[in-house]
C-alpha cells in the first residue's frame, strides 16, 4: 500500500506551464446490446481515475533545471508520489479583485501589523468548506462554503484531506439549490451556504462532518503514468522545454 500522506506538492506556479489538462478518466463499462444493438454502459464502482498534464514548461534559470530534475529522480518508475493542484483560479467562486478572481490572498501581517524578514506575509484562501454531515464511499456529499463570490452552478473542482488516501480531487455535475448555514470554526463564526452536490465519483475514504474542503488551488495525490518518464534536456542558452504528466495514485 502506498504512502498518501505528507507528501510535497508541484510547484505549480514556478513550473511556468504554457497548456494544462485535467480529467476525469474512464469510470463507465460497456456490456452486451439493447434490443437496437446499441452497447449498455454501466457505472464502475470506484469512478473515473483523475489524470493531469502541466505541457510546454519553460525553464532557463539554475534552479528551475534544478526543480525539474528533483522531480524527475523523485516521480520516475511510476512507484513514488506528490499531490498535483489544478490551476481552476479562473473559474472557481472567488472574489474578483480588478476584475480578475482571486482563489488565494497573500502579504498577511503578524497581529502587530509587521511582516516576515524578507517583505512576505501569511497567506489564506478565499474561499473554503466542510463536510457538513458525514459521508461514507458515496456519489454525493453535503458542504458548507464560506467565502464564495456566487453560488455553486455548473462544476468547480474541489479537494479533501482525507486521513489515509491524502488529497483527493472531486468535481460536481450537480448541486442542491443553496441553504443559509452557520458554523463555529476554529473560535470563528462563518455564514455562507449549504449544498447538495452529485460528484463525478465516489469518495476516495469516508468523510466526516467538519472536514475542510479546498476550493483553491485543490490537489490530489498522483504518480507518474507507468511508462512515462521525465528527462532532463537543455537546448541553447540552457533553455529547456518539458512536459509533466500526472495519474491518481492507487
Amino acid at each position: 500500500m502506498g504512502r498518501y500522506t505528507g507528501l510535497p506538492t508541484l510547484d505549480i506556479g514556478f513550473i511556468k506551464a504554457s497548456e494544462m489538462s485535467f480529467d476525469t478518466k474512464g469510470g463507465g463499462l460497456e456490456s452486451g446490446s439493447n434490443g437496437l444493438g446499441e452497447s449498455v454502459t454501466i457505472e464502475t464502482t470506484g469512478g473515473g481515475i483523475f489524470v493531469a498534464s502541466y505541457e510546454n514548461c519553460f525553464a532557463q534559470r539554475p534552479e528551475e533545471h534544478e526543480y525539474i530534475n528533483w522531480v524527475s529522480a523523485r516521480m520516475n518508475g511510476s512507484f513514488r508520489f506528490m499531490n498535483v493542484p489544478v490551476r481552476s483560479d479562473w473559474m472557481g467562486p472567488f472574489p474578483l479583485f480588478n476584475g480578475v478572481p482571486k482563489p488565494i490572498i497573500g502579504g498577511i501581517p503578524h497581529s502587530d501589523g509587521s511582516l516576515f524578514s524578507d517583505g512576505a506575509g501569511y497567506s489564506q484562501a478565499t474561499v473554503f468548506g466542510t463536510v457538513a454531515a458525514d459521508a461514507g464511499l458515496t456519489g454525493q456529499v453535503t458542504i458548507n462554503i464560506y467565502g464564495a463570490s456566487r453560488r455553486l452552478r455548473w462544476s468547480d473542482w474541489f479537494s479533501i484531506s482525507h486521513p489515509n488516501k491524502g488529497w483527493r480531487i472531486y468535481r460536481y455535475w450537480e448541486t442542491s439549490d443553496p441553504v443559509d448555514v452557520t458554523e463555529t470554526i476554529d473560535g470563528v463564526v462563518y455564514t455562507g451556504s449549504q449544498y447538495l452536490l452529485s460528484l463525478d465519483r465516489p469518495l476516495r475514504e469516508a468523510a466526516v462532518a467538519g472536514t475542510r474542503i479546498e476550493f483553491a488551488r485543490p490537489r490530489c495525490v498522483c504518480k507518474f503514468p507507468v511508462g512515462f518518464t521525465l528527462a532532463w534536456r537543455a537546448k541553447g542558452f540552457m533553455q529547456s522545454s518539458v512536459s509533466f504528466q500526472f495519474v491518481e495514485a492507487f
